[in-house]
């Protein structure tokens, strides 16, 4: 089908809730395009308001609602009214205006919270019925990421906190299996759907979606943490880890967000391991004053990169079979990697006039009882 939003320079968004954690998330990632203008409505506002406040709006995504009420009462007034005012005044503007709606998989059960938010949906899908006002509904599953409220609603976001803060966590059972959704994910599939803003099905689902158990997720927050005694920094780069990890480091206070090395310091310069993983080696750095030379030893497995980062530098191979000798000449000035290959010994020697910065891959974590570096000097 055609794109329903109009074709114009500037999308007007308007977001209900818009000071909640998923709001705050999208209103970022819409504040970075040049195409949208946004429109906030948030609980300090009346319902009266929603008329005035939907003049041109183009899409509406509608993010408000009450999970944890003081009385039951609260989430009909919360989840339901104001569903019903918001498509009251849709249809006063007598047009239709594509709707994305944050409900929860709690509407699959029969309890206050859930029933409240499946009969906000049946109000929806009555107003696509009346206008033909696009209506999109996601039954999020428990949402994470960065700004949500701990000790509110969310496992996640307690557990992030409090063992980033260093306090005790609870858990009832830790074999509780969790659902979860990322805020990014969610927000980038609710603007995917307003770039598009066509009408297929009124349900859509966010994905990936995980499952893990209570226990899993507080060992694996409690590993981040301990990562930056250990230097072992777990697998972080993609799914489930990546974005807990983010969310844990989010919790963090402007004090926290550095930490110290060991430095080994002796007459040559410094050392210091920066970071280890379980299966790609380590990062490490050193110094060495003029005239210093380093290494003169060799491997039968073990590869290193290493890359001068500042100064002059003269690294040296020889075969420990055949004798062959190779040197080249590095500088700071120009990257280059230098390899060490398994069965030729090697050093390197600052021969400049400073002292010489080198960053250096391993490709396994250094083991003291099988260093796999065995002395030959060249």
């Amino acid at each position: 089908m055609a794109n329903l939003l109009p074709q114009k320079n500037k999308v007007k968004v308007l977001i209900t809730g818009s000071n909640g954690f998923l709001a705050k998330n999208l209103r970022v990632h819409l504040s970075e395009r040049i195409d949208v203008e946004v429109i906030c409505f948030t609980r300090k506002q009346s319902a009266e308001q929603l008329i005035s406040l939907l003049d041109g709006v183009d899409f509406i995504f509608h993010l408000a609602g009450v999970n944890r009420p003081e009385n039951v009462e609260e989430f009909e007034q919360g989840n339901v009214d104001l569903t019903r005012s918001l498509c009251s005044a849709i249809e006063e503007s007598a047009r239709p205006i594509p709707l994305i709606y944050s409900s929860s998989i709690q509407a699959e059960l029969d309890n206050p919270y859930g029933n409240s938010k499946r009969e906000a949906e049946d109000v929806l899908l009555q107003l696509f019925k009346n206008t033909d006002s696009p209506v999109y509904i996601s039954r999020l599953a428990n949402v994470f990421g960065k700004w949500c409220k701990p000790n509110y609603n969310s496992a996640v976001a307690t557990f992030c906190h409090n063992i980033s803060q260093g306090l005790s966590v609870q858990i009832n059972d830790p074999s509780s299996l969790i659902r979860l959704v990322y805020v990014d994910d969610v927000v980038h599939r609710f603007i995917s759907i307003m770039d598009e803003a066509v009408v297929d099905q009124h349900y859509f689902t966010i994905e990936p979606q995980y499952e893990i158990t209570v226990g899993t997720l507080v060992n694996k927050l409690n590993s981040f943490k301990e990562s930056r005694e250990s230097l072992i920094v777990e697998h972080v780069g993609t799914g489930l880890n990546r974005a807990l990890y983010s969310t844990y480091l989010s919790y963090l206070k402007p004090e926290q967000f550095a930490y110290d090395l060991v430095k080994h310091e002796d007459p040559r310069g410094v050392f210091s391991e920066m970071l280890k993983t379980k299966s790609s080696g380590q990062v490490s750095y050193f110094t060495a004053h003029p005239g210093i030379t380093r290494g003169g030893h060799y491997h039968h497995t073990k590869n290193e990169k290493f890359l001068v980062v500042k100064g002059e530098a003269l690294f040296k191979f020889r075969h420990v079979i055949t004798d062959e000798f190779y040197e080249l000449k590095v500088s700071g000035v120009k990257p280059r990697v230098v390899e060490t290959v398994p069965g030729w010994t090697h050093d390197i020697t600052n021969v400049g006039n400073d002292e010489m910065i080198v960053m250096l891959w391993a490709n396994e974590v250094f083991d003291k009882n099988a260093p796999d570096t065995y002395a030959k000097p060249l």
